[in-house]
């Protein structure tokens, strides 16, 4: 799962640490949604969803596979 929270985070000038307090979570869970680590559960996106005001597709979305894969 790809996600645009590192980019949000800094464009609302939040630390990992203010973001990870705002929807309850530890600064390193923050930090491995970023790096794509850890898919967060659902009830986690839609916390930083309604962080940064945004819907869910504006913030995650699937990565698309390859053709080769799905063979």
């Amino acid at each position: 799962m790809n996600n645009r929270v590192k980019e949000l985070r800094a464009r609302h000038d939040f630390t990992q640490e203010r973001l990870a307090k705002k929807v309850g979570v530890t600064r390193q869970t923050i930090a491995a949604v970023e790096k794509g680590e850890y898919v967060p559960s659902l009830l986690l996106a839609l916390y930083i969803c309604e962080t940064f005001e945004l819907p869910m597709e504006k913030i995650f979305w699937l990565q698309e596979e390859c053709a080769d894969e799905e063979n």
